[in-house]
């Protein structure tokens, strides 16, 4: 577990059974967390605003590394708090192939502990789910213009599965 920064009281931690959650995303369809258990392993992203640089880049990342994504088996659900219209303009703009789920009302923020209460946006965090709906893995930065990349993230997956 790598966690750089400190966890909200309450918050899952590895091994614990990730919150289940039902989201609205670009895509039209609401997401549903436990809709992957048993199918696939999940990577929960959760950014702090579209449009922002950091945000920006990690979300075009996503989309060049969408195929070993694919590959490693792992759906990737980057999450943040802006509206899905706002998020739609996004990733139409940055031609994002993941799609992006909006949390407008920061209740999954707050659950998974990554909401920032007094900017109203979550932090950038990482959540690593196994397929039994798990939380193996975590990581939330100490300062939001900084990301895992996506290398990282794929050893992370790999040693998972290994």
């Amino acid at each position: 577990m790598t966690v750089a920064a400190p966890a909200r009281p309450g918050a899952p931690a590895v091994g614990d059974l990730a919150p289940d959650f039902t989201l609205a995303s670009t895509a039209g369809a609401d997401v549903t967390l436990s809709s992957f258990r048993g199918t696939q392993q999940v990577l929960l992203a959760f950014f702090p605003l579209a449009f922002t640089s950091t945000c920006t880049a990690e979300m075009c990342a996503f989309s060049e590394d969408f195929d070993q994504f694919a590959r490693a088996r792992t759906a990737v659900l980057p999450i943040s708090v802006d509206s899905v219209p706002t998020l739609k303009e996004f990733k139409a703009k940055h031609a994002i192939k993941v799609d992006l789920l909006s949390d407008f009302k920061r209740q999954v923020s707050r659950a998974y502990g990554t909401l920032l209460e007094a900017k109203f946006h979550s932090n950038r965090s990482y959540f690593l789910i196994d397929r039994e709906g798990r939380i193996r893995w975590q990581h939330t930065e100490a300062e939001l213009k900084h990301r895992r990349d996506d290398a990282e993230l794929l050893r992370q997956i790999e040693a998972l599965a290994g």
